[in-house]
């Protein structure tokens, strides 16, 4: 886990999420990212990830955006400063990645979204911008300046005729700058501009889901009136049990709208459309009785605990459990890995279903 300094994890989770950022000196001690600025670069190449490059800054305001794969030859033509790469969900395809999760395990992993890596030139930047959802922006490599500020996050304060989301007015309260390791915490709308101070700037985006009202209510079939609505989560506990869904959070959920546990506990665990295609795609191979395996990294599980009763929810679905010992599968959710030498029945259960993939 994180290293929070002179607070606790628990004071974080009451004073800090959801409520006002925080910069992590030292998070992760001695850290040096698993993926590098060339190798990011490369991913960009790939049909498979989502990338994007932008260019500009806010001295001249002429942003631009290009969607990839990108080509060797494009790199070639790129200037010498004021542009980012950024690359979605690499920890869907690279394991190194995907293990760093855990590090922000004492957030319920069942509000994660996914892993974007950014690479920036000296003086890049996406612009100052706010967001509805919750990140944690770890620093990879080289150097990164943040201005933050909570003033004009409003959704009309945007530069017109510009194909990115850029504050038209931005108002900095707070400057901080970053080195490998350090790691800060940017709640929903507040603002934040990261700019590059020298050209090896790499960042990791470790981004949590944001529920609108309009998306819960299509989730049961109805129609919500208000639009800007997002549910808020409750104040977490400090406790290792990452995939179970609290009381406190249907109840959060329910001051929205009418929604049972069970409904609530799909809605977070159904995928997108890129994951759906990912997990179509998947051939697990052939089942190996001596072999660790984990949930597949693009498959989302959550569960509830009642009176004894456990619920689990894999993907958007209830997971028939009852075959099984509760507190294996309860293991299972929260630790997304299982020996299969130890728990056969599960594990293969769990592989007939292309739900795991073997641990390298």
């Amino acid at each position: 886990m994180i290293h929070f300094g002179i607070i606790s994890e628990q004071e974080f989770l009451s004073d800090y999420w959801q409520k006002k950022p925080l910069l992590i000196k030292q998070a992760l001690p001695n850290f040096i990212s698993p993926v590098s600025a060339d190798e990011l670069a490369g991913l960009s190449l790939e049909e498979e990830f989502e990338s994007r490059l932008v260019q500009g800054s806010i001295f001249d305001q002429q942003w631009s955006l290009t969607n990839g794969p990108f080509t060797e030859d494009d790199f070639s033509k790129f200037p010498e400063q004021d542009w980012t790469l950024l690359v979605q969900g690499v920890d869907r395809f690279i394991n190194k990645i995907h293990d760093l999760i855990k590090q922000f395990d004492f957030i319920p992993r069942w509000r994660f979204d996914d892993v974007m890596i950014s690479y920036a030139a000296k003086g890049g930047s996406v612009g100052p911008h706010f967001d509805y959802y919750d990140v944690f922006l770890l620093q990879g490599s080289g150097r990164r300046r943040w201005y933050i500020s909570s003033k004009h996050c409003e959704l009309g304060n945007y530069l017109q005729d510009v194909p990115l989301r850029i504050m038209n007015t931005f108002e900095t309260e707070h400057v901080w700058d970053v080195e490998p390791g350090d790691v800060l915490y940017v709640p929903p709308k507040v603002a934040h501009h990261g700019v590059s101070l020298d050209d090896e700037c790499t960042t990791l985006s470790f981004g949590y889901r944001a529920y609108s009202a309009e998306e819960l209510f299509e989730s049961i079939n109805q129609k919500s009136e208000d639009k800007n609505l997002y549910y808020q989560d409750p104040v977490w506990k400090s406790q290792n049990t990452p995939a179970l869904i609290p009381n406190s959070a249907i109840t959060q959920a329910q001051q929205i709208l009418d929604i049972s546990a069970e409904a609530f506990a799909c809605f977070v665990t159904q995928l997108d459309t890129l994951d759906i295609q990912l997990l179509q795609y998947f051939e697990p191979g052939v089942f190996k009785r001596q072999a660790h395996y984990q949930l597949h990294p693009s498959c989302n599980i959550a569960y509830l605990l009642n009176d004894g009763v456990l619920k689990v929810f894999i993907n958007g679905e209830t997971f028939d459990s009852q075959a099984f010992d509760k507190q294996i599968m309860i293991q299972f959710c929260n630790q997304r890995s299982i020996d299969a030498a130890q728990h056969s029945e599960l594990a293969i259960d769990l592989f007939k279903k292309n739900l795991v993939v073997i641990i390298d």
